[in-house]
């Protein structure tokens, strides 16, 4: 978002906040944030295009039994994947050179492991002609993930 002061055009750091389980599309400077706390990011962007988005997905921790990943989970994750990259593709035509990064933050719980989901994702990705970069993956403390979509920043922190 542009705002004109005078001949000098000043950059407004708009952020918009991505809920768990929810995506947000940008183009331009919009920065998009999210709190991951036992979750899964997709940031995809087509830094030519200045467009891209932020996928927001919860690993689900069940304490009855060791937390298996459902065909039902794993086919809405696909779905709310499938829908950002229809949106983000939809809202900027003209970006060819997708490329995506996934952040994954763990709970200290060994129960939990996104691995399948991670992998899951991935290869979706690549099979959708988009470039995975390295995933990012850590645990401990919850993690804030600033992503700048136009220049295909990616910054967390605990």
């Amino acid at each position: 978002m542009l705002i004109q002061r005078g001949i000098q055009r000043c950059m407004t750091n708009a952020e918009l906040h991505v809920a768990p389980d929810r995506f947000e599309i940008s183009s331009g400077e919009a920065l998009l944030v999210a709190e991951l706390r036992s979750a899964i990011a997709v940031c995809v962007y087509d830094a030519d295009e200045e467009a891209g988005a932020l996928l927001h997905l919860r690993c689900i921790v069940r304490h009855s039994k060791p937390a298996d990943v459902t065909d039902t989970t794993l086919a809405t994750e696909l779905l709310l994947l499938h829908r950002c990259l229809e949106s983000l593709r939809e809202s900027a035509p003209a970006a060819r050179r997708l490329q995506a990064r996934i952040v994954v933050h763990l709970v200290d719980t060994p129960q939990v492991n996104p691995a399948c989901v991670i992998k899951l994702v991935r290869h979706y990705l690549e099979d959708a002609g988009v470039q995975v970069l390295p995933e990012d993956i850590a645990a401990g403390p919850a993690r804030t993930l600033r992503f700048r979509p136009a220049m295909g920043w990616v910054h967390t922190r605990a």
